[in-house]
C-alpha cells in the first residue's frame, strides 16, 4: 500500500505496525522513527498541501482530529473522493482500537494484536505499582501559556498520571482540554507543574515564565522547585508511545517504586 500520514501519532503507529516502507509522504511534525525525515512533507499538521498529496496518489490517507483545526484536511480530502482514515483518540484504550483499526485497514492485524498485547501488559505492570502507592501529588498540565489550555478528565494525560502515581489536577472537568487561567490553577496548589506546550519547539519552554505569574509564587510546586518542561512528543501525542512518556513521569515523582520499570522493546524500533 502508498500509505501517507498526515499527524505525527499516525506516524508513530504506522511505525509500530512495521509499515514504514509503506509511507510515501507525511506532514511536517511528523519526526519518528527516524526513516520518515527522508519522506516528503506536505505541510504542517493543520494546513495540509492537498493538491501536493493527492498527486502523489496514496492508497490511504490516515487523517485526525486530534488538534482543533484538523477538520479542514479530512473535508477537503473528502471532497477529492481520497480515501482517508480518520483517527481522534482521547484515552489510552481508544489508542488501542486505533492501532487494531490501521492494523487491519492495511492488512497486518496479526501485528497489531502483538503491538496491543505488549502495549497491555506495560500498562497493567504501571498500574499494579501505582495501587501500591500511598500518596498521589497532584499534576498540573499545561498545553498552552495565554490562555491557559490544561487536559481535563477525558484525556490520556489523566490516565498517564495515574499510572505514575499521581493525578491529574483538573480530572474532575469532564473535558478533553480546558482553557482556565492563573487564578484557577493557583487555588488548586499543584504539587508539580509540567509544561508541554504544543507547536512550540522544547528548548525554547521556558520554565521561568510561571514565576512571573501573579501568586504563583505561593504554591507548592513553585516553592519546592517542581517546576519541567516535558517532551511533546511523549505527552501530548495518542500514540502508543505515551507509555515511554508514562514511565519517565513515574521515575521522576517515584524513583523507587518504578526503578525497575522498563520501556517495552516494541517502542524502541
Amino acid at each position: 500500500m502508498r500509505i501517507i500520514s498526515i499527524c505525527p501519532s499516525n506516524t508513530e503507529i504506522v511505525a509500530l505496525l512495521g509499515l514504514t516502507d509503506s509511507l510515501i509522504a507525511v506532514d511536517d511534525f511528523s519526526d519518528w522513527p527516524q526513516a520518515v525525515h527522508a519522506l516528503p512533507k506536505l505541510g504542517p499538521d493543520l494546513s495540509i498541501d492537498l493538491d501536493a498529496l493527492e498527486a502523489l496518489q496514496p492508497d490511504l490517507v490516515l487523517s485526525s482530529l486530534s488538534v482543533p483545526g484538523m477538520e479542514k484536511n479530512v473535508e477537503g480530502l473528502k471532497e477529492r473522493g481520497i480515501s482517508q482514515l480518520v483517527l481522534n483518540a482521547n484515552s489510552l484504550d481508544e489508542i488501542i482500537e486505533e492501532v487494531r483499526l490501521v492494523g487491519k485497514a492495511c492488512g497486518v492485524a496479526v501485528r497489531a494484536e502483538e503491538v496491543v498485547t505488549a502495549y497491555e501488559a506495560k500498562r497493567h505492570e504501571l498500574h499494579t505499582i501505582s495501587q501500591s502507592i500511598n500518596e498521589h501529588p497532584s499534576l498540573y498540565w499545561e498545553w498552552w501559556p495565554n490562555p491557559i489550555f490544561t487536559p481535563g478528565k477525558v484525556n490520556w494525560l489523566t490516565e498517564i498520571s495515574q499510572l505514575a502515581g499521581g493525578r491529574n489536577t483538573f480530572e474532575d472537568v469532564e473535558l478533553a482540554s480546558i482553557m482556565t487561567d492563573f487564578d484557577d490553577v493557583k487555588k488548586r496548589n499543584p504539587d508539580y507543574i509540567f509544561l508541554s506546550w504544543v507547536g512550540v519547539a522544547y528548548e525554547r519552554i521556558n520554565p521561568k515564565v510561571v514565576l512571573k505569574r501573579d501568586g504563583w509564587q505561593e504554591m507548592d510546586a513553585v516553592k519546592n522547585e517542581r517546576i519541567f518542561k516535558m517532551e511533546e512528543w511523549l505527552y501530548c501525542r495518542p500514540s502508543p508511545r505515551l507509555l515511554i512518556g508514562a514511565i519517565q513521569l513515574a521515575k521522576r515523582i517515584h524513583p523507587k517504586a518504578y526503578a525497575h520499570v522498563e520501556i517495552p522493546s516494541f517502542l524502541t524500533i
